[in-house]
């Protein structure tokens, strides 16, 4: 008996587990997984190769792929396991571990977005005094302070769920260890959290009531500007970040606000899955289609190897077929190669 409870671990079992479909589940979640890797990876070593890239703005993208793959890790390795050996058990330190990462990633990608919110609001808003508002030395401590007060609130949120008793099942009815989901097992305890959780929201709330109020500032800027074009040039500067906005708060707040029911439980899954597997996927994919910088970048170093590779080629070829045709001509003649 563990913290009340009469387990000593969880099961695991999402609602496509026991639908016969899961080699079809492993490998759909597993090209997801790869994909949200690679397309992460990817945009990192772009904004690292080029130096033009090396600004506030990308500092912090690259904090935002570092959340994707952290926040991805946290949840579908273990889920691809599960899937592959059909053991769906998971210790109690294994749970709460998962909890925790993805908590963190989740506070982090929370707090960050107002951060890139602000950069915009300060590039737009007050461009000449940009590089001083947003020098490195401000730029390290928003990203100590970033991943400080994820780790403070993924703490403080994960503390009383492993102290709460699970005395009535050990099925959690998902795909990962969800703090709501641990909530609705508890038979004590969970009021704390409940408290703790509400607390929390009220400073959860602060971050994106900044962003509402940095893009308000910036679209009034934005519409003070009389040119068409220069309207669509301001507002192209924010246009990825804004979209990655709204599908962040859009679908954790749909995931929430879904009532902890039987009868909603496939449903809050699908959109859990939308939160925390296909975002990660979608947001370099949104800064590296909608950002001409990186988009820009990518391009300039795909054109560079492909000529590096042609010209490569191409010697590679001129040089063995050269030798062929001297080796033809000083076997049919006196014509000796050394003279050349």
């Amino acid at each position: 008996m563990v913290n009340g409870t009469f387990h000593n671990d969880f099961q695991i079992v999402p609602f496509f587990y026991k639908t016969g479909n899961r080699s079809l589940a492993l490998s759909i979640f597993f090209i997801i997984y790869l994909i949200g890797l690679l397309m992460n990876f990817l945009l990192l070593t772009v904004i690292y190769i080029n130096d033009h890239l090396h600004t506030p703005l990308y500092i912090f993208l690259c904090n935002l792929s570092f959340v994707d793959i952290c926040s991805t890790t946290a949840t579908v390795p273990k889920l691809l396991v599960m899937l592959l050996s059909g053991n769906n058990t998971i210790s109690f330190m294994q749970c709460f571990s998962q909890t925790y990462f993805f908590l963190l990633a989740a506070s982090a990608e929370d707090i960050l977005l107002f951060v890139m919110a602000y950069d915009r609001y300060v590039a737009i808003c007050n461009p000449l005094h940009y590089h001083h508002l947003l020098r490195k030395k401000i730029c390290i401590f928003f990203i100590f302070a970033i991943w400080l007060s994820a780790s403070f609130n993924s703490l403080v949120m994960t503390v009383p769920v492993s102290m709460m008793s699970f005395c009535q099942s050990n099925v959690i009815k998902h795909f990962f260890c969800e703090a709501k989901s641990l909530t609705n097992l508890s038979c004590a305890g969970r009021e704390v959290f409940y408290y703790i959780v509400y607390i929390i929201a009220l400073f959860g709330i602060l971050p994106f009531m900044c962003i509402l109020t940095s893009y308000t500032k910036i679209l009034k800027v934005i519409l003070s500007v009389k040119s068409l074009d220069g309207r669509r040039k301001a507002f192209s500067t924010c246009s990825s970040h804004l979209t990655a906005i709204v599908i962040f708060y859009c679908t954790g707040t749909t995931v929430y606000m879904i009532p902890a029911s039987e009868k909603y439980n496939v449903l809050e899954q699908i959109f859990t899955v939308l939160y925390t597997t296909i975002i990660p996927l979608l947001n370099p994919l949104i800064y590296s289609l909608k950002n001409q910088d990186v988009k820009g970048a990518m391009t300039q170093k795909l054109h560079l190897y492909r000529h590096r590779d042609l010209d490569f080629g191409m010697s590679k070829f001129i040089g063995n077929h050269s030798c062929i045709i001297i080796r033809v001509l000083s076997h049919f003649t006196d014509y000796s190669p050394v003279f050349l």
